[in-house]
């Protein structure tokens, strides 16, 4: 997998939120790829990694815990914004030790979603892409 281009990737299966979330990245110059099931978005890393993953809890097939959790078994670390419409503790606790930067609740507000990417993107964070 290259660490080409900076990208982000959304993966939600809600195609309002793909859209909304894309859009609102898209006008801040960021590239953003949508990509509605973790399936899609595990076929697409077989070329490159994204520099920032925002990723929706609640999914069918592979919920975005269960992605991050893969991902970061396989050795795949990529600073990731978890979103969800129900936050509660078990979401906050089953995202604490790992390259998670952020848990935004729905609706997301702008400022806290880009000072979540502001995070995930800094070159002086150690969770930047993750690679040791």
């Amino acid at each position: 997998m290259a660490h080409g281009s900076s990208w982000i990737a959304i993966v939600d299966d809600d195609p309002s939120v793909l859209k909304s979330l894309s859009r609102a990245l898209r006008i801040r110059a960021f590239e953003a790829r949508t990509f509605s099931s973790a399936r899609d978005f595990l076929a697409a890393l077989a070329t490159e990694l994204p520099s920032c993953l925002i990723v929706d809890v609640q999914m069918p097939r592979m919920t975005g815990l269960e992605l991050h959790h893969h991902l970061a078994r396989t050795g795949v670390h990529i600073p990731t914004i978890v979103i969800t419409a129900y936050e509660d503790a078990r979401v906050r606790d089953m995202s604490q030790p790992s390259d998670i930067v952020a848990v935004l609740s729905k609706p997301l507000r702008n400022a806290a979603l880009f000072d979540a990417i502001a995070l995930a993107l800094s070159p002086g964070s150690s969770r930047n892409g993750g690679h040791a």
